[in-house]
């Protein structure tokens, strides 16, 4: 019986990838999956890939491409530190314009004093800039932090709302910032775009867009029901740590020989 129940386990961990995904996974960790072309190739590739004259991926291919992600990182997570809901919402404000590293340096002092808004309130919004001054903006920032602390005190009982429309109405909360915390936080389907996932899906040609939003929109399209949940945080890693604004690490890439974007030669 326990024997069934570690197979349960891992089935739901994430799925054995097939023998194609187990290949290109191995291809990809000895760093041999494509080589990069020259910078001057590179540049038109980029420029082709912002047009939108790539091959459009196949049913099959998109599903191929999650089906590696989710065998490389059954279970992926976001890197900004946080404690709940509410801690998260205060962290994804902060990190418009900045870095997740940057970010979490700062929070953990800034949390272990003002952890729900109640406490953000009473901290105050000078004392709240003197925080988190290492990060960009961080005055507009305090000011957005304090009064969305104030808005979730009045309206909503000081709990973080799971509706995309009342986190969108909250002081600095946008669109990403509240498929962030859907996701997050809740456990929705959402997908948030931000720089990263946007130059994914362009390059790759998996979601082609002129906005975030025409992106997102896209990926909902095209991303199977069972792999939205962690789509988000797959896309974005990959864009952070391997597929690099300058210069890609297609030899890295989980995906190299699905991707449509012509500045790399897949290895065979």
């Amino acid at each position: 019986m326990a024997r069934k129940t570690d197979r349960a386990k891992r089935g739901k961990a994430g799925a054995k990838p097939s023998r194609l995904a187990a290949g290109r996974l191995r291809t990809a960790r000895a760093g041999k999956a494509a080589a990069v072309k020259p910078a001057g190739k590179r540049i038109a590739a980029d420029r082709k890939a912002a047009a939108g004259a790539l091959p459009q991926w196949s049913t099959a291919e998109i599903e191929e491409a999650f089906r590696r992600f989710e065998a490389h990182t059954p279970v992926p997570k976001g890197e900004l530190q946080h404690i709940d809901p509410f801690t998260l919402l205060v962290a994804v404000v902060l990190s418009a314009q900045a870095t997740d590293a940057g970010v979490n340096k700062a929070t953990p002092a800034l949390f272990a004093v003002a952890d729900n808004p109640e406490k953000m309130l009473a901290l105050g919004e000078e004392r709240l800039q003197d925080m988190i001054k290492t990060i960009g903006l961080f005055r507009t920032k305090a000011k957005n932090v304090i009064a969305l602390s104030r808005k979730l005190v009045d309206e909503h009982g000081g709990a973080v709302p799971r509706t995309r429309e009342a986190l969108e109405a909250l002081p600095g909360v946008g669109r990403k910032t509240a498929n962030v915390v859907l996701n997050v936080a809740f456990g929705e389907p959402t997908i948030a775009v931000d720089t990263h996932i946007f130059r994914v899906g362009n390059r790759t040609g998996l979601a082609v867009g002129k906005t975030p939003f025409e992106v997102e929109s896209k990926l909902e399209q095209v991303v199977p029901a069972k792999y939205k949940r962690h789509a988000h945080h797959w896309l974005i890693l990959h864009g952070r740590y391997v597929c690099l604004a300058r210069r890609p690490l297609c030899e890295q890439c989980l995906i190299a020989d699905l991707c449509k974007w012509p500045g790399k030669t897949v290895q065979a």
